[in-house]
């Protein structure tokens, strides 16, 4: 391992402060020459992009541009939930010290759940429409008829805008986000999934083809490493006439403050986890022992091995110099978690966390830090948390990091890395290594993924139908495959979305009124067809050659009830199929709430949520009522399975379920230890009717698998059990992992048989 080691110097990091305020800005006091830069940008642009370093203020940056069109209502869209509140007190005291009218409020679910029922009722949507309509409906001490700065995260952005929303509220509350807001701030979005991006790409090509821009509206992107697919899609609305300013934060060399200290930094790779967990504990106690009195941090990419280092150390004795900030970790405990000497923690400490302590040190707040990487985005993101001095008065104290990278950075060629050239030669380094790109996003909106945009035109469209404004709707599906790269026209996506739109409403509609009214159900016309299409190719001929028309089978469904009942099966299945697609969570079930008596999971409460594969891997536990207690570690850990009985042979189930995007019934979920199988609580939470996603054959693609696995991808064996025989495959349940086995070859199709990735 330590002939992999690599060690480089990087040089100490200066911002530029501004040198005099524009007479907007005075009650700033002193501000970074970047922030008055988007203040001043932001008067004749239309999208304005603050590439400052990481910590160097850029939410006042994006909040100045409030001061253009002040009367006027905001959003400010914060990566985690934990940014969330954060960032409405930053934006709270902006407000105050310039004299605004806005309202902040934030909302996140939890939130929005939270807020008194008693005006509008408990549905969250209804909640934010009224929010936005006026403020004072859902809060009466503010007052009437001020503009609102809501503050929220990206998901309830994708939900508004997507129409998500409850069937009651979609309508009320995508209005409300498509033309109430003057501005628009998106922080952080570099750390943005593929799924975000899209409806952030595409509520900026709205704004464009529908004239918001040109009637004054203001997006803020903030960002220190931007995506290099998103700089493409940027480039496509520039070349369309939209106004779009970048603003680097490091390109003024007069004024200088000291931001970031030098780091002495090593690169390893990522050793197996056993020994990981040892060099880390061995590296952690070495630096208590001979620097008492720094701080430092372990940050990594695996909960369970920050939950396995944590305790390692208090077997050390050390449970009192630690602790622990994961998904896991109650907000009120993170506070805890902040003031001790070493904190440990996952991605959740990415953005927002400012590692602050009381009393604030006069160096800098972290001394050192070790970290995992998977990609370059986290690698910058986290080495710039060490060594943060910007406003401190010690600013020459030199600060250590470990780096882990990928083991396919040394085949890549990593060690051309020149020692003594510095950040240059480390970011040119980490560019030239594939290995370190995130190559989901293209693929991603290459694939049957593009249906998302589907649902949001779909709906737009139905409130233009014959209007002369429908036009706008073609348009901007142009626009949008041209951002992202489709391949196919818009009829086509708007036929499928139509039949997911009636699968998703026949499958919750009863018998009765499927059989009378099935083709007055939204996209029940489409799903018909989709059914006749696979059940009755002979008759789906006939509708193609138009020998026969839709409308014929209403008499059809009428005769036929054992029909109403299997479209209503097909409806479901349909609907599940395509799950992966839409929903926002990789994990196929809900969170559990856990008890944690003995704290494996959290240090100082007792309760926290935890996804259940997670539970099942790492833990033996007890159901107790509403809750899961946690008995002990599982050791070893257990394999996660899944047993399939499918009632063909298993010939066929090769010949139609293979490298298929679906949803298998009758499937049920296994934990395994040396290949037998062991006993598993039933938990409600995993009772589903249709398992959905894509088994593909595990030898041929063994070696994809593992590269995977290796990227965080998660994949499952999976028995099936024919009426012939028995056999193992590779089980893909979330999106990610189905867009990656696309990426790397494993051609994929769709439950029509239609390709999933088009080249």
């Amino acid at each position: 391992m330590d002939s992999q080691k690599l060690t480089i110097t990087l040089e100490p990091k200066s911002i530029s402060a501004c040198s005099a305020l524009p007479q907007e800005l005075q009650f700033m006091g002193r501000a970074l020459q970047h922030q008055v830069d988007v203040f001043e940008q932001s008067r004749n642009c239309d999208i304005i992009l603050d590439l400052a370093p990481t910590g160097t203020g850029k939410t006042n940056a994006g909040s100045s541009v409030l001061l253009h069109q002040p009367n006027k209502s905001a959003v400010y869209i914060a990566p985690t939930n934990a940014l969330i509140n954060q960032q409405k007190a930053a934006l709270e005291k902006f407000v105050a010290d310039a004299g605004l009218p806005h309202v902040v409020k934030s909302a996140s679910a939890k939130e929005i759940k939270a807020w008194n029922n008693n005006q509008v009722g408990k549905r969250s949507g209804k909640k934010i429409y009224n929010l936005l309509r006026n403020p004072a409906t859902i809060f009466p001490e503010v007052g009437a008829n001020r503009p609102i700065l809501l503050v929220t995260n990206p998901d309830i952005f994708y939900y508004a805008t997507f129409f998500a929303y409850n069937p009651l509220d979609r309508n009320n509350i995508a209005s409300q986000f498509y033309s109430k807001f003057a501005t628009i701030i998106f922080d952080e979005f570099h750390l943005y999934d593929a799924k975000q991006l899209v409806s952030l790409l595409f509520y900026l090509a709205l704004s464009h083809i529908f004239g918001f821009f040109k009637k004054g509206r203001k997006v803020v992107l903030l960002t220190a490493t931007p995506e290099k697919a998103c700089e493409m899609a940027l480039q496509t609305l520039e070349s369309q006439g939209v106004r779009i300013k970048r603003i680097n934060g490091e390109e003024s060399q007069s004024n200088l403050l000291p931001s970031q200290t030098r780091v002495h930094l090593e690169i390893k790779p990522q050793p197996d986890q056993e020994q990981w967990i040892d060099e880390l504990t061995e590296e952690i106690v070495q630096r208590l022992q001979n620097q008492p009195d720094k701080n430092g941090a372990v940050i990594l990419d695996s909960k369970h091995l920050i939950n396995r280092l944590a305790n390692r150390l208090k077997a050390q004795g050390l449970q009192n110099k630690f602790g622990r900030i994961t998904g896991s970790t109650p907000q009120e405990e993170r506070k805890i978690a902040a003031q001790k000497q070493v904190i440990l923690a996952t991605s959740t400490v990415d953005v927002g966390f400012n590692f602050e302590r009381d009393p604030a040190p006069t160096r800098q707040n972290l001394d050192w830090l070790i970290f995992s990487a998977k990609d370059r985005f986290s690698f910058w993101q986290r080495i710039g948390r060490v060594g943060r001095v910007l406003g401190k008065s010690q600013t020459d104290i030199s600060s250590e990091a470990i780096a882990y990278l990928p083991d396919k950075a040394w085949e890549q060629g990593i060690t051309n890395l020149d020692g003594s050239g510095g950040r240059l030669a480390l970011t040119q380094t980490l560019e030239s290594l594939s290995c370190l790109e995130r190559p989901f996003l293209e693929i991603y909106w290459r694939s049957e993924a593009f249906l998302e945009i589907a649902r949001p035109l779909l709906e737009l469209e139905d409130k233009l139908w014959q209007l002369p404004e429908i036009r706008v709707i073609e348009e901007l599906y142009q626009t949008m495959q041209q951002i992202l790269g489709g391949k196919h026209n818009w009829n086509y996506y708007r036929y499928r979305m139509k039949a997911l739109q009636g699968a998703e409403n026949i499958a919750k509609s009863s018998l009765k009124d499927i059989q009378k009214k099935w083709q007055y159900i939204k996209g029940g016309k489409a799903l018909v067809k989709t059914y006749i299409k696979l059940a009755a190719p002979d008759e789906w001929e006939d509708l193609e050659a138009k020998r026969k028309t839709i409308e014929e089978y209403k008499d059809f469904f009428q005769e036929h009830s054992e029909s109403v009942e299997e479209l209503k099966e097909f409806a479901q299945f349909w609907k599940a199929c395509y799950d992966p697609v839409f929903q926002f969570r990789n994990s196929l079930f809900e969170s559990l709430n856990i008890h944690d008596p003995k704290g494996f999971l959290v240090d100082e409460s007792k309760e926290t949520v935890l996804d259940p594969f997670h539970l099942f891997r790492f833990y033996e536990f007890v159901e107790q009522n509403d809750y899961i207690e946690l008995t002990n570690w599982a050791e070893p850990s257990y394999e996660i399975s899944f047993h399939l009985r499918y009632r063909e042979s298993l010939e066929y189930f090769n010949n139609t379920e293979l490298n298929k995007l679906t949803a298998f019934p009758n499937c049920r979920i296994e934990r395994r230890l040396n290949d037998a199988i062991r006993p598993t609580p039933l938990l409600k939470c995993l009772e589903k009717q249709f398992l959905p996603g894509v088994v593909i054959a595990t030898a041929p693609n063994q070696g994809i698998i593992i590269q995977l696995r290796k990227q965080g991808i998660s994949s499952y064996p999976i028995s099936v059990s024919c009426n012939d025989s028995e056999k193992n495959y590779t089980f893909f349940p979330g999106l990610g992992g189905i867009v990656a086995i696309a990426m790397y070859g494993v051609r994929i199709k769709l439950p029509d048989d239609e390709d999933f990735y088009v080249v």
